[in-house]
């Protein structure tokens, strides 16, 4: 960690790996608590119904298209393409504005037509053929959510001109005041008097309307709220409609990403349409139960990710392997040391998390544990997934986007089968948990064919060295979740009550995380130095 951060020492701005992540950290925790906080009052408000499905999956529509539209390509390729648009004698003014220019038209134009086209969504992604769903209400609720692609788009746009010039603080606030919006539409909601009608659905239902609108109005403040840190580097948007030879790179690149979302999508497509053909509720636990999946990933993963893509973007442009082949050796390790221990937590308190946050108001208590089942099952994926994320960056901060969408086809093939057979196999009300267990399985086998491609492209990966910590972390966990159970087994009581569940998690928790981390420590794991070393200076400033 030291080496890397004396080589961007001295005359290089380009803050350190630990800082820059750091920092963005507890933007990114206060996010997803609040994200996650907000989706804990719509199972309490809504319920796990059909409402609550049927706004869940109108609610990915607008990211599940705006990834097939230009959000793959936004976050993967024009971080990269701006920090080598910066050595043109304008900084590249000319060129972000003439990206500015293209995406904005190619957002509105895709977001025009998907409003058009919200009807045929519900029927590609919806099988109401069961009754769990109700494909009426998806669409109502798709007319309203769809406009949030270009606000998505508008935001993804700005945020990667920010982190070109590694400012990353506003694009990790962002998010904590689009949930304010949220909670607060939920909470009006709440206020109005009645129920969303089934049959018929409205389009004037006053509650339809404040959940859809206000939902969308989140996204909308999201993106403006970045317009001022904009302001504040000099940045002045002008329509550039000229053209530009680098674009063609931008085309080609982009066209690869479409493919890899395109392809990812088939798997989602399958997911939704097994999820509501199998009991209601199931496309509501499998959204929670994947935001609590993401959580630590989001505050780790994404904040390392966020950190690590200019630097590798410019070792990739200087032609400085050796120095990309130690960020992503660097940045495993480091992710490995912190994922694979609150993997550990997750697996043992699962089913408590799920009783305690979403027992109460319209979500029983089955319901909750089976929100809690699925999370413990699929917690081993949660480091697998933030290395298929990282290895994709690699990948595109060498300008190849044509390895991802090839793994992507590989991880489908592995996938779609499986979805198949649990939909054939598995009860109906246990769908939800083999679904989720099967993303964990098909993250795991991209990891895999990843490393090995990155090592035919780069040569030696540190693979040994990455194997040991990973190893050394999966016995700390090992060890960590023994440690759980065994108190669980003779201390704990029955999680029947959302009390007992909070006592279950507190105490689990803490046993879980302590033991695994203390392992690490015992081993003297070096890789644990740097996260510890930024703990302990946050601390320091309270």
């Amino acid at each position: 960690m030291e080496q890397g951060a004396a080589r961007t020492g001295g005359t290089d701005a380009t803050p350190s790996l630990a800082k820059a992540s750091g920092s963005m950290a507890i933007a990114t925790l206060v996010s997803r608590i609040t994200g996650f906080f907000w989706k804990i009052v719509l199972g309490w408000l809504v319920g796990v119904n059909v409402v609550g499905d049927s706004f869940t999956v109108a609610n990915t529509l607008p990211n599940i298209i705006f990834e097939l539209l230009l959000g793959g390509v936004l976050a993967s390729i024009v971080v990269p393409l701006l920090v080598r648009s910066q050595k043109d004698p304008d900084g590249g003014a000319a060129y972000t504005n003439r990206l500015l220019t293209v995406g904005l038209v190619g957002l509105a134009v895709g977001t025009v037509i998907a409003v058009a086209a919200a009807p045929l969504f519900t029927h590609l992604y919806v099988d109401d053929s069961t009754g769990n769903a109700n494909a009426d209400l998806v669409t109502a609720f798709a007319y309203l959510l769809l406009p949030e692609i270009l606000f998505y788009g508008v935001f993804a746009l700005l945020s990667a001109i920010l982190q070109a010039r590694h400012v990353f603080g506003p694009t990790a606030w962002a998010p904590v005041v689009n949930n304010v919006v949220i909670l607060a539409t939920l909470v009006t909601y709440s206020l109005v008097p009645g129920k969303i009608s089934l049959d018929p659905v409205s389009m004037g239902d006053t509650k339809l309307l404040i959940l859809g609108v206000g939902t969308t109005l989140g996204i909308l403040v999201q993106a403006v709220i970045l317009l001022p840190s904009l302001r504040r580097i000099g940045f002045r948007f002008r329509w550039n409609w000229g053209f530009d030879s680098r674009l063609r790179e931008f085309g080609g690149l982009a066209l690869w990403i479409l493919g890899y979302v395109a392809i990812s999508q088939i798997g989602m497509v399958i997911t939704q349409r097994v999820l509501t053909a199998a009991s209601a509720g199931g496309a509501l636990i499998y959204s929670n139960a994947w935001l609590l999946f993401q959580l630590p990933y989001g505050v780790i993963g994404v904040s390392l990710l966020t950190a690590i893509l200019p630097r590798m973007s410019k070792s990739a442009a200087d032609g400085d392997t050796q120095r990309l082949v130690d960020d992503l050796s660097l940045a495993s390790r480091l992710s490995a040391v912190m994922l694979v221990p609150i993997s550990a937590v997750l697996t043992i308190t699962g089913t408590a998390i799920g009783v305690a946050l979403f027992t109460g108001g319209e979500t029983d208590l089955a319901e909750a544990q089976r929100l809690g089942y699925a999370l413990a099952f699929s917690a081993f994926g949660l480091l697998p997934y933030a290395l298929v994320m990282l290895q994709l960056r690699v990948f595109y901060a060498m300008k190849d986007a044509r390895t991802p969408t090839l793994i992507m086809v590989v991880m489908t093939l592995v996938k779609v089968p499986m979805l198949y057979m649990c939909a054939q196999l598995v009860q109906s009300d246990q769908v939800v948990i083999a679904v989720l267990l099967i993303n964990s399985l098909t993250f795991v086998v991209g990891a895999v064919l990843g490393q090995m491609w990155l090592w035919v492209r780069l040569g030696n990966l540190h693979s040994k060295k990455i194997i040991r910590v990973i190893a050394t972390t999966v016995l700390a966990g090992g060890v960590g979740i023994a440690a759980a159970w065994a108190v669980t087994r003779f201390a704990l009581p029955e999680l029947d009550s959302r009390f007992a569940a909070w006592v279950t998690l507190t105490v689990q928790g803490l046993v879980a995380g302590s033991v695994a981390f203390g392992v690490l420590v015992l081993l003297k794991v070096p890789e644990l130095q740097p996260a510890t070393r930024r703990i302990t200076r946050l601390v320091r400033r309270r």
